[in-house]
């Protein structure tokens, strides 16, 4: 009798090992290169999904960031009037428009992006984050442009443009969404608006999309660059709430895309500080 129960508990340990490190790989899932889907489970993603989808905490840092931008638009109308045309620069995932439903996706069917992705962007139904749409409307009646300025791919234009003229996002037009087209970097695409306008504003959910200055540096550089630059957030730069992903994450892991399932739990557990 206690041999049987011994030998069952084995098998069930075994099992239980068995399934969270089913969900782990999940996690890693297009790190690992397979392309079929998982079965559901528990992963990485689905406390920071809750937290967007959920939290209330989540909403009030996202009225906070508008009613900023708000507050340092109109200081900026004050102080120099419409002298040369101002522009905002926005990104537009995480920043004005809500993925979250497409990762809660990816949770439910153990899967990751790209996987899925395709099919989202061509449902064109993103709804548009807490405080974005009212921030925009406003800005565009007082006679500032906004330029949409995405890493969503170039194939993705007419779908995009449909989620935000549909949402009545202002200058949801051709002239004023800038894709991505060979490279991540937004530099271009920003100097691009610098030409002939006065950019009063960035907004992002990621530091890429202020300056690549923070493009590609390491955690604790990242953080000292930000405290160089204390100063400009929520004047200059408005930063939005982003748990689900960005580089913050992969600074974690060096920005290496071929780390195995270990060596990625090895960096994140070696990120962590106790006492």
């Amino acid at each position: 009798m206690k041999h049987t129960m011994k030998h069952t508990f084995f098998i069930l340990a075994f099992a239980a090992i068995a399934a969270i490190s089913a969900c782990d790989r999940s996690a890693a899932f297009t790190r690992q290169g397979a392309e079929e889907p998982r079965p559901p489970c528990e992963n990485l993603l689905t406390l920071p999904v809750l937290y967007h989808q959920t939290s209330a905490e989540y909403r009030a840092l996202c009225y906070q960031a508008f009613n900023m931008a708000r507050i340092m638009l109109d200081m900026d109308l004050r102080r120099a009037g419409l002298s040369m045309q101002q522009a905002i620069v926005a990104d537009i995932d995480e920043t004005l428009l809500d993925n979250s439903p497409y990762e809660a996706l990816c949770v439910k069917d153990g899967v990751s992006y790209p996987l899925n992705w395709k099919e989202w962007m061509e449902s064109a139904s993103a709804e548009p984050v807490p405080g974005a749409l009212d921030f925009l409307k406003y800005a565009g009646s007082k006679g500032i442009e906004v330029f949409y300025v995405t890493n969503r791919k170039e194939m993705y234009r007419e779908p995009t443009l449909n989620n935000m003229k549909s949402l009545g996002f202002p200058f949801a037009d051709e002239d004023h969404l800038l894709m991505r087209t060979e490279e991540n970097s937004k530099k271009a695409r920003r100097e691009k608006v610098a030409g002939n306008h006065r950019i009063i504003m960035f907004i992002g959910d990621n530091l890429a999309d202020f300056s690549e200055t923070f493009e590609g540096k390491a955690v604790e550089e990242r953080k000292t660059l930000v405290d160089e630059n204390k100063d400009r957030f929520g004047t200059l730069f408005i930063a939005l709430p982003n748990v689900m992903y960005g580089d913050w994450k992969d600074a974690i892991y060096g920005y290496s895309k071929e780390l195995q399932t270990e060596e990625m739990q090895e960096a994140r557990r070696g990120w962590l500080k106790g006492f």
